[in-house]
């Protein structure tokens, strides 16, 4: 039985560097050892093949909205039951994640039953296809250190035990608000939200919006303001700033204080307060949250 299911749902790979991308991501998974299952959920176009030459599993059948997008509550169930692994972890296809996350995963386990683990991915430019020898790992570590850019707000991978999630709304996948909800849940349920930034390495490929319509960031999408709505409203959307507990050179502790924790902790407790939010306490809110966001870096 493997230790950790790791599954992803992929773009269709009729687009050159999209497809460089989700390769390099499968392959670097493949790389995280013998005790992790790969699964690739979805029919998008290329699927089939790539599962197929990476020798990882693949569950073409997913629930999808109306649009035809994937949804979260059915690409999570298909997840939990193709697999016995007692820790399962989402990545989006354009991450390429480190052999960190199972270090950091087994720290954490020894630790704590119940726990979602979450954190920052660095953002890089690349422009061709990884040779996944020897030093594969530590060549990319250095090249991202020194090019990639932290980015403050992304959610792009979600390590989690077993049954966490007994239910999901029925999230559009790719658009915002379902990941913020993630973390909210967990901590609405007084369950540990670890920050794993500094001791894992998660990259982030960088690409266009060609894939959505019209090119669109995924914010500005109808199906992106779904997720808010099915997620309960903006007082709703958790960040990794909101984790009560933070894996730092190999311990769990208390995250770090920082200004921006701080500034964060009050735009909570102001979106918190009884009753929904009026119209000037929202835009109170949001100019404190611009604030944080400048400071951030974002």
């Amino acid at each position: 039985m493997s230790y950790l299911t790791v599954f992803s749902t992929m773009k269709p790979f009729n687009d050159t560097h999209i497809a460089m991308i989700q390769r390099n991501a499968v392959n670097s998974w493949c790389k995280m050892g013998p005790e992790v299952k790969i699964l690739l959920v979805g029919d998008e176009p290329g699927v089939k093949e790539i599962a197929q030459a990476a020798g990882v599993h693949h569950e073409p059948e997913v629930a999808r909205n109306e649009g035809g997008t994937p949804l979260i509550s059915s690409i999570f169930a298909i997840a939990e039951s193709s697999s016995e692994s007692p820790y399962l972890m989402y990545m989006n296809a354009d991450i390429i994640m480190t052999s960190d996350s199972m270090r950091a995963l087994k720290i954490v386990a020894n630790r704590i039953e119940s726990f979602l683990m979450v954190g920052q991915r660095t953002d890089l430019d690349l422009t061709a296809t990884i040779d996944f020898n020897e030093d594969w790992e530590n060549n990319l570590r250095i090249t991202a250190r020194d090019r990639g850019r932290i980015h403050p707000t992304g959610i792009d991978y979600f390590l989690f035990s077993r049954g966490l999630y007994p239910s999901i709304p029925d999230f559009a996948i790719g658009r915002s608000g379902w990941d913020n909800w993630m973390i909210y849940n967990v901590r609405k349920r007084g369950l540990p939200v670890i920050d794993a930034t500094t001791d894992v390495m998660a990259i982030h490929q960088n690409h266009d919006y060609k894939h959505l319509p019209d090119g669109q960031h995924h914010y500005d999408l109808n199906e992106s303001k779904r997720n808010v709505q099915l997620a309960g409203g903006d007082d709703h959307m958790y960040i990794i700033l909101d984790a009560n507990r933070a894996l730092i050179k190999n311990r769990l502790r208390a995250p770090r204080i920082s200004i921006v924790r701080i500034l964060r902790c009050i735009e909570r407790k102001l979106m918190d307060l009884h009753g929904k939010p009026n119209d000037h306490r929202w835009t109170f809110i949001r100019r404190f949250r611009r604030f944080r966001r400048r400071l951030m870096g974002g």
